[in-house]
């Protein structure tokens, strides 16, 4: 048993009789063919009842609740899938102005763990202004997280993976794949249908509604700037003020997801790289490479698949467990090379100790289940197999750094889709496929960061121009996503959201934290996804907490 305040996994509850879970898998896989479907256009679907918060005390000044939505809103009276929200009230009730719903990337991010990880270190003006709400998105964490892999089979698939796989990795890529789909059909059916993103922002405004607000107050970063897009996109009239930081393209995401690809992999890459020639150019500092750090990081990847490190736990840590967890720290931006040149070191000395040489655990397996069941459900890959290996493989061959072990892994996180995707056997009866102009919308602030690993800058100056009434803020940066990175950009963040205050056109904040004279011994502010100030703890999204 776990209090509603903690972390559980795999808990939620989806409000199914068990008749119906079997006429929806039916109805959920149809013929397996997979094939993109959306739901009725806005105005034709009925409207659904809006639920009902009872709140209770859920510790340190929280309030928890659960909210019933449909589980399809194209019958908005049938079944329902059972939300975990929280929030905690504005510190300064004269100065409430409405609630503020904090959107993690992901997807897979628990949304209520969110807020009780970030509330502490948010801008007073912020917690002065706004009650801070949060919630886990159908088929995530405490809303009926779904599973696909369980965690034995996800360790054989993580353990037997490379950080340098060979000519022939393309065909044993595709059967995994395929046998993750089958899993998630055998484990989560049900649900498959009901993940995308229409339907979260669905949810979304339902909430709003249940919680009194006239308009959305919003924070999104990563994959939570998708939500908000689409919420935008579906309810324009809806919004008061929409932060979208670390932007999506949503077109090429959604509809064009190998022109979404490849900028992605070349975003990676370039930020390993750029970490790579800092070594170089600062030996003793990065203290890894020995004046070649590129080809002492290819023959680690080699030398760890050739001869795996023994964890402490007794499990096997090789090349792609490197490049792994390479793929989520070198987002937190210079402040953190200095540590990531130490714990190459430590790889190259075999100890295990060295944060690079974590496995995938089943804390992680929670996140990663759900971010490659959500993508697929929102994303129309075409199921011509002879693309799909063109495509992979070009893009593997183009970011030679960390490309290839993400091509040709086991569905985990966002470069890992496309053979899952292109293979999907759910309908997508959830995902959305509209215009993404949010026409008479009200302004809204998107940011970029221009050395973004996993959201390339080049996204959120897209998506600024697709949308009628946007407005782009740069951040001048290594790393992912900008707010509470950035002072500058925090306090732009600040003003918008509590005074509608939009930065002026053009407007580019530079004030990264630059690397430190030696590796800290622990993780500075300023990082996001607390690898290091969280030890063992997996996928923590942390804000960072800036003077």
């Amino acid at each position: 048993m776990t209090t509603s305040h903690g972390a559980p996994r795999r808990l939620g509850r989806l409000s199914m009789a068990g008749a119906a879970l079997t006429a929806l898998l039916v109805a959920g896989t149809g013929t397996a063919t997979g094939a993109a479907a959306s739901p009725k256009a806005p105005d034709t679907l009925p409207t659904p009842p809006v639920p009902s918060l009872a709140w209770t005390d859920c510790q340190g000044g929280y309030e928890c609740a659960n909210a019933d939505v449909p589980l399809d809103y194209r019958n908005p009276a049938g079944q329902k899938i059972t939300l975990a929200v929280v929030r905690k009230k504005a510190a300064d009730p004269a100065k409430r102005k409405g609630t503020l719903f904090m959107q993690p990337g992901g997807p897979g991010n628990s949304g209520v763990d969110f807020v009780r990880n970030n509330y502490d270190e948010l801008p007073a003006a912020l917690r002065e202004s706004f009650d801070v709400f949060g919630y886990d998105v159908r088929g995530v964490g405490r809303s009926s997280a779904l599973t696909c892999f369980d965690d034995t089979r996800y360790t054989k698939a993580v353990t037997d993976a490379k950080g340098v796989p060979g000519p022939d990795a393309f065909g044993p890529a595709l059967r995994e794949a395929a046998e993750f789909n089958q899993a998630c059909l055998d484990n989560a059916g049900p649900l498959l249908p009901y993940v995308g993103t229409e339907y979260v922002a669905r949810d979304i405004d339902l909430l709003r509604q249940a919680l009194g607000e006239e308009q959305l107050t919003y924070y999104g970063r990563s994959f939570g700037s998708y939500i908000g897009t689409v919420y935008a996109a579906v309810f324009p009239q809806r919004v008061r003020a929409l932060t979208l930081d670390g932007a999506y393209d949503p077109v090429h995401y959604a509809d064009r997801p190998y022109a979404y690809d490849r900028p992605q992999y070349l975003a990676l890459d370039g930020a390993m790289g750029r970490f790579l020639d800092w070594c170089a150019a600062d030996r003793a500092t990065c203290g890894f490479g020995d004046g070649d750090p590129r080809g002492a990081f290819e023959r680690l990847k080699k030398d760890l698949d050739a001869d795996p490190v023994t964890t402490a736990s007794g499990g096997k840590a090789n090349g792609y467990t490197l490049v792994y967890r390479l793929m989520f720290n070198i987002n937190e931006g210079k402040v953190i090379w200095p540590s990531l040149g130490a714990a190459l070191r430590k790889a190259q000395l075999r100890d295990n100790t060295s944060f690079l040489l974590r496995p995938p655990s089943p804390a992680s397996f929670d996140f990663l289940g759900p971010n490659t069941a959500v993508e697929c459900a929102d994303r129309d890959y075409p199921r011509d197999r002879r693309l799909l290996r063109h495509k992979v493989e070009s893009f593997a061959a183009a970011a030679p750094l960390l490309g290839p072990a993400m091509a040709f892994g086991p569905p985990t996180y966002d470069h890992q889709h496309a053979t899952a995707c292109a293979q999907w056997p759910a309908e997508r009866v959830s995902r959305y496929d509209g215009s993404y102009r949010a026409k008479g919308s009200a302004p809204i602030l998107v940011m970029g960061t221009t050395g973004d690993p996993d959201t390339p800058y080049q996204d959120a100056v897209a998506l600024s121009r697709r949308l009628d009434n946007a407005s782009l803020l740069t951040f001048e940066a290594e790393g992912h996503t900008a707010f509470g990175r950035s002072a500058c950009a925090t306090d732009a963040v600040v003003r918008y959201l509590v005074d509608l205050t939009v930065p002026a056109r053009g407007t580019t904040c530079a004030d990264e934290t630059q690397p430190p004279p030696s590796t800290p011994k622990v993780a500075p502010p300023g990082t996001t996804l607390g690898e290091l100030r969280n030890g063992v703890n997996e996928r923590v999204e942390r804000i960072g907490s800036v003077a």
